[in-house]
């Protein structure tokens, strides 16, 4: 195409529908009328991103046995070959290991939580939604999942589901600056709201513009409505800066989340909210704080013929020993006195 001055107007026209029908989706929620063309997406896509995550391991095995093929069977190559499969081995018992431990921590937060999951790989991430901070999952409607449904690791508050398709689902994560979500304070359950800011972290504005604030304060989800898109009590973070109000109504602090973004690959959908809300019981347990170590007290006793004698039976003195001493010094003091110069006292006089 000439770049002449329709071509140009066509475009700019195509940049003003895009943005349009963003602006329409974001605002239209469960009910935006884009939402059947998004969900069309997932149903055409999500397939192909899922069968591209499982074909991996195959495509390796296949790589290593044409590798394996041919006439050529000499020591070197046999050698080689060994010393692949055992790095092989080895990266595939670690990340195994790796996803056991994440496994592991997810059902303990949801137990604690008393939240029902639907457990789901991480197959793809990116912005094939139209959002900045977006991860594909292997669970979709087929499963239970739908829409506005929290999303939590073992770490704690992952994002919430924004498109399902039959067999994958697309999560906004809780670090793009389109997610907010209600959050409450450990113990004085100070209400806020918390928004993604990308690598950097979540900003919080809390309602309470007077409100006590320190580093290490942790938060929770505060909960939805009918616990959509967010269940109560998932960990949200810790606070690492705090900043003054002002005279300001709110008051912004920065949380540092719980949850790696950049390394997610197992998590859990929760299709079952708990029948009451959890409060503090998901987050994890504070270390205890070191007592100071107490002061040793030594206890002497004073035996009949003058010793010291300590706790354990050493005799560590004797009572003679310190008076002689102490007449000793008295002594010595007198003779200080008494060789003090000459005419001393007749100048005092």
């Amino acid at each position: 195409m000439r770049d002449t001055r329709e071509s140009r107007l066509l475009l700019v026209l195509l940049i003003a529908i895009a943005f349009a029908l963003i602006t329409v989706d974001i605002r239209g929620g469960e009910e935006s009328p884009v939402d059947g063309a998004r969900q069309a997406a997932a149903t055409v896509f999500g397939p192909i991103e899922n069968g591209v995550a499982t074909a991996v391991d195959p495509v390796g095995n296949a790589i290593g046995a044409v590798r394996d093929s041919g006439n050529r069977h000499d020591r070197i190559s046999t050698l080689e070959q060994e010393n692949a499969a055992l790095k092989a081995k080895l990266g595939s018992d670690d990340r195994t290991n790796s996803r056991v431990r994440q496994l592991d921590a997810m059902l303990k937060n949801a137990g604690a939580g008393q939240y029902g999951i639907k457990g789901a790989e991480v197959i793809a991430i990116g912005a094939a939604q139209g959002f900045s901070w977006t991860i594909t999952i292997d669970a979709g409607s087929d499963d239970g999942i739908r829409r506005d449904m929290t999303v939590l690791n073992g770490e704690g508050l992952v994002g919430r589901v924004t498109t399902v398709g039959p067999g994958t689902a697309t999560v906004l994560l809780a670090n793009d600056p389109d997610f907010t979500v209600g959050t409450r304070m450990e113990k004085t359950d100070e209400l806020g709201f918390a928004t993604g800011q990308g690598s950097r972290p979540l900003s919080v504005q809390f309602l309470n513009g007077k409100a006590k604030v320190k580093a290490g304060d942790r938060l929770v989800t505060f909960g939805s409505s009918k616990d959509k898109p967010f269940v109560p009590g998932v960990p949200v973070g810790e606070v690492v800066r705090v900043d003054p109000s002002g005279g300001a109504l709110t008051r912004t602090v920065y949380v540092k989340p719980y949850v790696g973004f950049t390394k997610l690959d197992i998590v859990g959908v929760v299709v079952q909210a708990p029948r009451q809300d959890p409060r503090d019981m998901v987050l994890p347990k504070q270390p205890a704080k070191a007592k100071p170590k107490p002061t040793p007290t030594v206890t002497v006793t004073v035996q009949p013929n003058g010793d010291l004698v300590d706790g354990s039976g050493k005799v560590v003195g004797n009572t003679d020993e310190q008076q002689g001493g102490d007449a000793a010094g008295d002594q010595a003091g007198q003779n200080q006195a008494g060789d003090a110069p000459p005419g001393t006292a007749d100048n005092e006089e």
